[in-house]
């Protein structure tokens, strides 16, 4: 792999993450200005994912951070480890004068003291409460942080770029999301979604990719489903095909492992339903 090492770096995808036009031009913006990229989109449509590629097509190391209902902001910097150092001082033999030996940094703080430059993923930020983004303006705007019981104090070296995905389960707030550079990313087309289909099943035959393909988008068409497939169910539902030796017939005929697509019983009735010859007409209308 090339590493590229300098701030013009242009990230063009990988092998097998495959993108628009459009994405490829917000992450190079974010990292061309230094900010971060927040990305949103409906589940499966590789999100979390691009910051993995990031990382693999620019050559550097990508710290995840996943966020929790739980998650502090705080503990992205680095955790005091108080009841180590109690337990030491007790009944250790360690020097626990040294309160460097308790510090043991979060996500964030080791990507802001990396010794290279690194891809940061703050995956889920919604999940969190309502002040955990704005508890990170000032880190991620200056890119430096202090450690309160120590009195070090710590910037990066190289500004990493750093990825925030969110499922839109909470509105962010406008100050976090001025610093931000934004991008939607739209559920691929036919055409892109073919070629993804392809990265992960290289043999698959035109026809029954084609199959696929027409029950897929079908099934997000119907009104009443709630849970909508993704790209990954997509590709497990042809696997499972390919596994079982499933005849392009009966794929033509009815939709099988349907389990593998859809997980709501209530979306699966709705399917069925869909399926009925007088209801599927007036769903392709």
């Amino acid at each position: 792999m090339k590493a590229k090492n300098d701030s013009f770096d242009q990230f063009s995808g990988t092998a097998s993450y495959l993108t628009s036009e459009e994405l490829r031009h917000a992450v190079n913006v974010a990292v061309a200005l230094g900010r971060p990229l927040l990305v949103k989109g409906e589940p499966g449509t590789g999100k979390t994912l691009l910051a993995h590629a990031v990382a693999q097509d620019l050559g550097l190391e990508l710290i995840v951070w996943n966020v929790k209902s739980t998650s502090k902001a705080a503990e992205g910097l680095y955790v005091y480890d108080t009841v180590q150092r109690l337990h030491d001082s007790r009944f250790g033999d360690r020097d626990v004068s040294d309160i460097r030996q308790y510090i043991k940094l979060g996500p964030l703080g080791r990507a802001l003291t990396a010794e290279q430059r690194c891809v940061l993923l703050i995956d889920e930020i919604d999940k969190a409460d309502l002040e955990f983004p704005n508890d990170l303006l000032h880190e991620l705007d200056t890119m430096e942080f202090s450690i309160l019981e120590t009195g070090d104090r710590h910037k990066a070296r190289q500004r990493p770029v750093v990825v925030i995905t969110s499922n839109s389960e909470k509105e962010l707030p406008d100050a976090f999301l001025r610093r931000c550079v934004f991008h939607f990313i739209e559920f691929p087309d036919e055409e892109l979604m073919a070629r993804i289909v392809r990265v992960h099943h290289p043999g698959l035959g035109q026809k029954l990719l084609s199959q696929c393909l027409q029950k897929f988008y079908w099934i997000r068409s119907l009104p009443d489903v709630r849970k909508r497939p993704s790209t990954s169910e997509l590709i497990d539902w042809i696997g499972a095909l390919l596994a079982a030796g499933v005849s392009e017939r009966e794929i033509g005929e009815n939709i099988p492992f349907l389990g593998t697509l859809i997980k709501r019983r209530e979306d699966q009735e709705a399917v069925e339903r869909g399926e009925r010859p007088g209801a599927r007409r007036e769903a392709w209308r």
